[in-house]
């Protein structure tokens, strides 16, 4: 990373467990010393919160007074628990830090984890953090990646997801041929940071990816062909047959442990679960949200606000060290 780079995390729901991983993330050793870190939310909440992780014994915690905060006044309600304000504080915080970034050259986000709910309470009708991001930033052709890097092998683990937040019963009517190629393309720019001639699966949307038309029609009629059409504008990239799911991510698991033989370096999921199930059992604290077709680098830790947790000082950090680690890699690349 270049000296004058920049990271700007946004603390999300301050109700949640974004604060604590945040200040834990920065106390760790894993994060490189040198990254200038802008910090998005409001300080005396930071600061409470410090107060009361160090009361429970916690040590390796950062003081939010070592930490350049940009300090925004939303709500001056005490955080006791999840609200409107909120919901509402972190939307703004968000909003906000999307302009720092757009504005600054060399410079990524980092998001802390929101809750969809909150924000709908507040007015702000959007179905997660992703939606948002393409909205301000122009980009309607986005793509929700998950990434991890193995701290066993150093291997990195792609997944994209080619639908994200909508409901089971409207996958098959959201795919298309022109949604896969689009998402096909983001993918292997992803991929190709990291590799020159990517290997890339595709998971079928039904059981054994159809059967041929036994199981659905959906591969058939569409989904075979939109692989054929994308492999031909594409002949360098390695691109696999359609997978059956049940076994799409099985030489991941593989290569996370150790054996990278005949891992691909990135899988497209057809939907939000088919994806994200996989990817949470291999990876699990180590996989990084990552919005790709951004003119910005947007990382976030791939789990949600803890509420359950948030008054406990138990929350793992180590999603959001990954976080903050990978949009600094994709600084670099």
């Amino acid at each position: 990373m270049k000296d004058d780079a920049k990271l700007v995390i946004t603390v999300g729901d301050e109700a949640g467990v974004g604060p604590e991983i945040i200040l834990k993330a920065l106390a760790s050793k894993e994060i490189p010393k040198k990254i200038n870190i802008q910090i998005v939310g409001n300080k005396k909440n930071l600061i409470s919160k410090y107060l009361f992780l160090k009361s429970l014994g916690i040590k390796k915690i950062l003081d939010p007074n070592q930490l350049h905060v940009e300090d925004l006044k939303i709500s001056e309600a005490e955080v006791k628990e999840p609200s409107i304000d909120t919901g509402n504080a972190s939307f703004l915080y968000l909003k906000h830090a999307i302009e720092i970034v757009k504005n600054s050259p060399n410079s990524a986000l980092v998001t802390g984890p929101i809750c969809k709910k909150l924000w709908n309470s507040a007015g702000h009708n959007y179905s997660g953090q992703t939606e948002l991001l393409s909205e301000i930033c122009e980009s309607p052709n986005v793509g929700m990646l998950f990434t991890a890097k193995s701290p066993f092998t150093g291997w990195r683990f792609n997944t994209l997801l080619a639908t994200t937040h909508i409901p089971i019963k409207e996958v098959p009517h959201k795919l298309n041929k022109n949604l896969i190629n689009t998402k096909l393309d983001l993918l292997h720019q992803f991929c190709n940071k990291f590799k020159k001639k990517p290997t890339i699966h595709i998971a079928g949307l039904n059981p054994h990816a159809g059967e041929e038309g036994v199981l659905g029609n959906e591969e058939v009629d569409f989904i075979n062909q939109a692989i054929i059409d994308w492999k031909i504008k594409n002949p360098l990239v390695n691109l696999s047959e359609l997978k059956s799911p049940d076994s799409c991510w099985i030489s991941s698991a593989q290569a996370w442990r150790g054996n990278k033989n005949n891992a691909p370096d990135g899988i497209l999921a057809l939907y939000h679960d088919q994806g994200l199930i996989p990817v949470k059992i291999i990876s699990l604290n180590y996989s990084v949200n990552t919005t790709i077709g951004l003119p910005i680098i947007r990382t976030s830790p791939d789990h949600g606000t803890g509420f359950d947790i948030a008054d406990k000082g138990i929350a793992q950090c180590q999603s959001m060290i990954e976080a903050i680690k990978t949009a600094n890699d994709l600084l670099i690349h």
